[in-house]
């Protein structure tokens, strides 16, 4: 099954964000390992947000996590996050559509 990294975080600049993820997107081609991600706004708190990274497996999302552009993309976005952001690892038991 497939591997899920839940990024939990709260931010007023998120449109400020962007730029640094097209950036990132670009400088990473061919490279990075997540194969989908969902970014996802909480309906009863406009500054919450949770991104939905999906990748084959623990271990790819590591390979992911060591690419230096994704230290500098976390850096970047971590000054604009309004407290620690909350990693969480899921593994996929179940996928039913």
């Amino acid at each position: 099954m497939a591997f899920i990294q839940m990024i939990d975080f709260r931010t007023k600049g998120l449109d400020a964000g962007r730029p640094y993820i097209e950036e990132y997107l670009t400088k990473t081609e061919g490279r990075r390992t997540a194969r989908r991600s969902i970014l996802c706004q909480d309906r009863d708190d406009a500054d919450h947000y949770f991104n939905l990274v999906f990748f084959d497996s623990y271990e790819s999302a590591m390979e992911n996590s060591n690419l230096p552009e994704t230290g500098e993309l976390a850096a970047k976005l971590g000054e604009l996050s309004e407290e620690p952001e909350k990693f969480v690892n899921l593994e996929i038991l179940d996928d039913r559509s």
